[in-house]
């Protein structure tokens, strides 16, 4: 019985286990899904698309597709896994529409970030953000599902479909763009 698919009635034809039998952990739900595991599938689209309110739909879309799948996960691995993938083609397809929309902005126009945003970030992690910004779409993925989400090469090539070798060399490529973005700002060493 999978841990996710929770029964709703245990009728008085389940017997209670005998006294001294360890009782197994309840089935975890979606709503547990997602009050665990919300705010870090946020924090990892605010990495990915640079924009809070536009990460929050990401995650809410990817709940959505999790709860229409829902019969067909194997367990809680599965549906974190699910979600993780979804943010990030939720993530793509947020910048794809960016760079159409750019494409019919008047050059003189300029994508500034808010105040808010700003301010909310130490001048440290704003360095590495604003380092992160300078990336091709893909780098930035590779480094921020690595460093930030703490996943594993074959991880990364699972939820972005691509291989393993390419993961490898992307993120080398990527780490290298990133140290130099940040030794050419003025007042680092």
């Amino acid at each position: 019985m999978s841990r996710l698919r929770a029964l709703d009635a245990r009728g008085p034809s389940v017997a209670p286990p005998p006294p001294g039998t360890p009782v197994p952990a309840e089935p975890r739900n979606l709503a547990d899904l997602y009050r665990d595991h919300r705010m870090r599938m946020v924090r990892l689209a605010v990495l990915l698309v640079d924009d809070p309110s536009t990460a929050e739909d990401v995650v809410q879309e990817a709940f959505t597709g999790l709860h229409r799948h829902w019969a067909g996960l194997r367990d809680e691995a599965a549906a974190v896994a699910y979600l993780r993938t979804a943010v990030v083609n939720g993530s793509r397809s947020v910048l794809r529409r960016r760079r159409t929309a750019r494409d019919y902005v008047p050059p003189h126009q300029v994508n500034a970030r808010s105040a808010e945003s700003l301010a909310m970030l130490s001048a440290e992690h704003q360095s590495v953000v604003d380092a992160l910004g300078t990336l091709p779409p893909r780098q930035r993925e590779v480094l921020v599902l690595r460093y930030y989400g703490g996943m594993s090469e074959a991880e990364i090539a699972d939820a972005t479909g691509i291989s393993r070798g390419t993961v490898k060399s992307t993120a080398s490529r990527a780490l290298d763009a990133v140290q130099r973005a940040m030794a050419g700002r003025p007042g680092r060493g």
